[in-house]
């Protein structure tokens, strides 16, 4: 595979540019993938203004990824040209005590596909050793479409968001954050036999946006008052489990509001640095015996069972997908995302 591709390299912050660069060659133990679908996460974006202390410059970023094997390395035996596969992001290391027990995003190395790993902005994206005999690298059913297999690694990472907070059928929702990851905690959280599903945002255009998600109410909290709002529909319980899939630190200090007796809360988005400290009254988790919990990443198991819930139809994300963009209007779709004008944004490198 000798030659060139193009690829969308981060040369420095805010800087992105179009460039040819080697084409990556296989080695032992390595696949190389032509990048189908990539789509683009607000981390990508924070990667773009702010840096990242696991990218060194110049880099390919983008970890949202499915692809079709186009060339393996010897002594790869689990893949063949020709097959499909969805990525996720984050790769255990293989050794540490955390990733021998299930739980390589908590591995302290830390690696991730679009991070320290070259990711899918580029027509092509190499997996390492490392990745193939560890990593989330699952084979994508027949009929599967390659957008929705590309969109399981932020549905596994809501996964293991529910897997925190010990998830059971039965139990209700309430997720402040009617984005993207908001949306596909409330399509898991279905799966998962939640029979009341809450979603919240202060934006009634996203809220609108987010209707195809099957959630049970759409609450605008900038027009009511969320804690009279869910203790009403709890029937003054509160909520079996509250979720913050945006970054901010009043929502996470709702959550404790409105979470009911045992129940769990998990802070899905992190703040960003400047954001205050938030105030958190430890009588309120004391008398009510909840949980509060957060999720970061996930495992390969939780991402095989993301692409699994798509194959299975129990989640659909078909709806989700609102832009495409071919490589060389990367800059576009960063701003699309950017300025919340759709949902779910895909690159396609090869078109």
């Amino acid at each position: 595979m000798a030659g060139q591709m193009k690829a969308a390299v981060l040369a420095g912050i805010e800087k992105i540019e179009i460039r040819q660069v080697a084409m990556p060659e296989v080695t032992a133990g390595t696949v190389l993938i032509k990048v189908l679908a990539c789509g683009v996460c607000g981390s990508d974006i924070r990667i773009f203004h702010n840096g990242h202390k696991r990218v060194s410059y110049p880099a390919i970023t983008g970890h949202e990824i499915a692809g079709e094997v186009v060339a393996v390395g010897p002594g790869v035996d689990r893949f063949r040209v020709g097959d499909q596969v969805s990525l996720g992001a984050d790769v255990p290391c293989g050794e540490c005590e955390w990733c021998q027990n299930g739980l390589g995003n908590c591995c302290q190395q830390n690696y991730a596909i679009g991070h320290q790993f070259p990711g899918g902005f580029a027509e092509y994206c190499l997996l390492g050793p490392m990745t193939v005999r560890y990593g989330p690298v699952r084979r994508i059913p027949a009929g599967v479409d390659v957008e929705q297999a590309a969109l399981a690694e932020p549905l596994a990472c809501c996964i293991n968001g529910l897997e925190r907070v010990a998830f059971a059928p039965g139990r209700s929702v309430v997720i402040i954050g009617a984005g993207p990851i908001g949306m596909m905690l409330a399509q898991a959280a279905r799966a998962f036999g939640s029979p009341l599903i809450v979603l919240c945002d202060v934006d009634e255009r996203r809220l609108e946006m987010a209707r195809l998600a099957g959630a049970t109410y759409y609450l605008n909290t900038a027009a009511n008052d969320i804690t009279t709002a869910v203790l009403d529909i709890t029937n003054g319980r509160g909520a079996d489990a509250v979720f913050t899939a945006c970054p901010s630190p009043e929502a996470q200090e709702d959550a404790l509001r409105i979470v009911g007796t045992r129940g769990a809360v998990n802070f899905f988005g992190g703040l960003p640095g400047p954001a205050r400290p938030i105030q958190l009254l430890s009588n309120v988790v004391h008398y009510k015996e909840i949980t509060v919990t957060g999720s970061h990443g996930s495992t390969p198991r939780q991402h095989a069972l993301a692409v699994d819930l798509i194959a299975g139809g129990r989640v659909d994300l078909s709806g989700m997908i609102t832009h495409r963009f071919v490589l060389d209007e990367i800059r576009r779709a960063f701003q699309v995302v950017e300025e919340r004008a759709g949902l779910k944004v895909m690159v396609k490198p090869n078109g």
